[in-house]
């Protein structure tokens, strides 16, 4: 891989090696949208590849390398794209790599996008997903102009993809460029391929270790992604944002990242010490409200789309951008955050009725499991509260298996999937069962088959399936068994 890339719109053609994941099906989808041919491959068929071929992609579900576009192959104009997910035994990969094709990273392609843009990036362990969502349905709801590339489904747009066009652009001296709204991936570093304009921080716990090694080396990390940010030249107002370049940083983290230099640095929380802060949070209805605080000057009540306490800091680090730096009008950022629906499988409600609650949650990280477990048990006190979770990569579990065990201790009664691998080899004595003996609460480690057989069989009053593995293949089932009761 030679990680070079011309200016996207010197391409006419793009082939995707893992079209159907989340962050590439975006990337696929805006090409298509600028008038690019699109070819790609991935492992199985999916809804997001479904989609994918209504819009226009041809999509291949065998790595043979006969089936590569013909006259593709030593051509210029075609972006070949490739996922970290993609095994090194795939069969067009290597063939492409034997004809030295020069293949970019998915990271590359955004970045490369993103150059030509107002760039605001959310990054984070954990938020970032539910984060830009929101920037990303603000945007929309105050009719301004933007792309936004996201890592879920919007609840609101049914898509990973969001653009409009219809809508007013920011201009500020004279200067218009489109805004775009993505997501900042630590994973393999994908962040520090970003040169953001303005850029959120939510969260730093410690994550992907398998590549970073340390604790250290990971925080370090999030310190070189917020130097990229773009400061611009002062002088000639080149920033669209009325106060210039700027990095909102979750309150917690204050103490981790050097500000930097020429970028206007905000931050967030419950304490009032911090920049902007929430006060006053209260529950009604299963509706979370709350007072936005930026200045002593500015204290607005806004009810809460989606419940609990973390995602109340979500959309304050949300407001901190289209409110503090674009200036957007208040009483439509109200409208925006009472509207969100979130992002599929973030706090999504399966089943909501006075008998039975189910939860779907992408939750895959110790303290993403605290705040989703915290925010239910708020919500209902008095409900026993059962958890389905699928441990996602064995390094992960290994290296935090204390902390899962913390978390999912939180709960009345544990289900455990079996861990699921992604691109890992299974490592010895890292299992579902190590884990389940050092969980504290009623444990069992189920297959699949066995979870919907149980529920058919006794139903839970309050239940949350949690997980980033193939475990969302359980939501409609459970939903099904649901449905009937």
């Amino acid at each position: 891989m030679h990680n070079t890339i011309k200016p996207i719109n010197q391409y006419t053609k793009a082939y995707f090696l893992g079209i159907g994941g989340i962050g590439m099906s975006a990337i696929a989808r805006y090409l298509l949208h600028i008038g690019l041919e699109v070819y790609g491959y991935d492992k199985t068929s999916t809804p997001l590849t479904d989609e994918l071929i209504s819009e226009g992609a041809t999509v291949f579900f065998d790595d043979d390398s006969r089936l590569l576009p013909q006259g593709w192959i030593q051509n210029p104009d075609v972006l070949w794209i490739i996922t970290p997910a993609i095994p090194k035994e795939h069969r067009a990969w290597n063939y492409l790599q034997s004809q030295e094709i020069n293949i970019v990273k998915r990271s590359e392609v955004l970045g490369s996008i993103a150059r030509n843009g107002f760039c605001i990036a959310v990054a984070g362990t954990h938020g970032k997903t539910t984060t830009s969502t929101l920037i990303a349905h603000l945007l929309y709801t105050c009719n301004v102009n933007f792309t936004a590339f996201l890592g879920g489904i919007s609840a609101n747009y049914n898509s990973n993809y969001i653009q409009k066009s219809d809508g007013e652009s920011l201009v500020i001296d004279g200067l218009k460029k489109e805004i775009i709204v993505l997501e900042a991936d630590e994973f393999d570093r994908s962040f520090h391929r970003l040169t953001p304009d303005l850029a959120v921080i939510t969260a730093m716990d410690p994550d992907h270790l398998d590549i970073y090694g340390t604790e250290e080396e990971f925080r370090e990390a999030f310190n070189v992604f917020a130097q990229l940010i773009h400061a611009g030249d002062v002088q000639t107002s080149k920033q669209l944002s009325p106060r210039g370049a700027g990095l909102v940083l979750n309150e917690k983290l204050s103490k981790q990242i050097v500000s930097p230099q020429g970028v206007e640095l905000i931050t967030y929380g419950e304490r009032l010490e911090s920049d902007i802060h929430y006060q006053q949070v209260t529950i009604t209805n299963s509706n979370y409200h709350f007072d936005y605080c930026e200045s002593s000057q500015t204290r607005v009540e806004f009810q809460c789309g989606l419940p609990g306490f973390h995602n109340i800091e979500n959309a304050c680090a949300a407001l901190a951008i289209t409110h503090y730096f674009l200036q957007l009008p208040i009483e439509k950022l109200q409208e925006g955050i009472q509207s969100f629906k979130g992002a599929k499988r973030r706090f999504e409600y399966i089943v909501r009725n006075d008998n039975y609650i189910v939860i779907d949650d992408y939750a895959h990280h110790p303290e993403e499991l605290n705040a989703i477990i915290r925010s239910v048990k708020a919500l209902y006190p008095q409900r026993p509260l059962t958890g389905i979770f699928q441990p996602h990569l064995f390094s992960r579990t290994r290296d935090f298996v204390d902390g899962f065990a913390d978390s999912l201790s939180q709960l009345d009664e544990c289900w455990l999937m079996e861990i699921y691998p992604a691109r890992e080899q299974p490592m010895e004595g890292v299992n579902s069962h190590w884990l389940s003996e050092k969980i504290h609460t009623k444990t069992t480690v189920l297959n699949g088959d066995q979870i919907l057989e149980r529920l058919t069989q006794e139903p839970k009053e309050l239940l949350l399936i949690l997980g980033a593995g193939d475990i969302d293949k359980l939501v409609t089932p459970i939903k099904n068994i649901y449905s009937v009761l």
